[in-house]
């Protein structure tokens, strides 16, 4: 089997003065103690996890090889960086995470012998598809079910409600208008809880969390996967949403670049991984429903999963991606 051509690179650039960016590692290092990977990294390294499991062969940023090489199709991951930094004769499968929006590279398809782009999700796909046509799919990263396993039935779940807060923008209207609704409901309802801010914590803690959690509340603007919710349904742990629909707020583009709507904070989800609300009027509702659900047997969130999310079917979904784009011509009809 030919192996495929991966690449990947994590952004590193000067911030403030030329070569800053060496110091300020450093400073990193000492302050958050040793890097963990960002979400971007983790598409790459569990994209590796799956292939390996699959016995699929895989080059990793063997630039000498794709130079040598050049009708060899080769797979760009995460940021520009990357794509940019190689004068790239090959013809290409990029992403998910290279663009947030089409509007971020005009001159992409002129620049580069593009085959196919990867976006997360299926409204990203919607979304770009507006400038990109035939040329973009969706496709999620697997998630690790081996760790991201429920515990033992011996370990105590004493933990009524994990609150997990992704509210990223605006947050003067968006805490008092729907994170503050839900630390009134838990205190009526009298449940113990658990708060975990995106940004801020560790996921070796998050990981613990789970393990002593009895659903979550999962307050997101938007997700183009979400990974963190999907770790969550793969521990067992059922989860009450937000998902207003609505646009896409990302203060990069909107509202004076781009308006595109609906998205969502769960794309990728069925009934079996919980409940979701649209307003912090729909809470009460959402955990007597949730309850209900869960009395009648009707809540299984890692079946969820496994049937769709884990490292080797996201993998296999991949390799048919690379073969697809392997046996298409490029954007420019090459």
């Amino acid at each position: 089997m030919i192996p495929l051509n991966l690449f990947y690179q994590e952004p590193n650039e000067d911030r403030w003065f030329p070569l800053d960016r060496y110091p300020r590692r450093i400073v990193r290092r000492l302050v958050r103690g040793p890097r963990r990977p960002g979400g971007q990294e983790r598409v790459f390294l569990n994209l590796m996890a799956g292939l390996t499991r699959l016995g699929i062969p895989f080059r990793v940023n063997a630039l000498r090889y794709a130079r040598k090489n050049p009708s060899e199709l080769c797979c760009v991951l995460g940021k520009r960086c990357m794509l940019d930094r190689f004068a790239w004769q090959n013809p290409l499968l990029i992403g998910p995470c290279i663009h947030d929006h089409p509007i971020s590279d005009p001159d992409l398809f002129r620049r580069r012998r593009i085959r196919r782009i990867l976006v997360p999700g299926e409204w990203m796909r919607t979304m770009c598809a507006e400038a990109w046509g035939d040329r973009v799919f969706s496709w999620p990263i697997g998630i690790d079910t081996d760790y991201w396993s429920p515990p033992s039935p011996s370990v105590v779940r004493d933990i009524d409600v994990l609150v997990y807060d992704k509210l990223r923008w605006d947050r003067e209207r968006a805490v008092p208008e729907l994170l503050d609704p839900v630390f009134a409901e838990i205190k009526k309802r009298r449940l113990n809880h658990e708060v975990v801010r995106y940004g801020h914590y560790d996921p070796v803690a998050y990981r613990m969390l789970l393990g002593r959690s009895r659903c979550m509340v999962f307050l997101c603007e938007h997700e183009t996967q979400g990974l963190a919710y999907q770790e969550a349904l793969s521990f067992g742990v059922p989860i009450i949403a937000l998902d207003h629909g609505g646009a896409w707020k990302d203060p990069s583009y909107y509202p004076k670049k781009v308006l595109f709507s609906p998205v969502s904070s769960v794309p990728y989800w069925d009934d079996r991984c919980g409940v979701r609300f649209s307003h912090s009027a729909e809470l009460p509702a959402a955990f007597d429903r949730l309850a209900l659900l869960q009395a009648a047997g009707q809540i299984d969130p890692r079946s969820y999963i496994i049937e769709n999310l884990t490292l080797e079917k996201c993998a296999a979904r991949f390799v048919e991606h690379v073969r697809e784009a392997e046996n298409s011509v490029d954007a420019t009809g090459v």
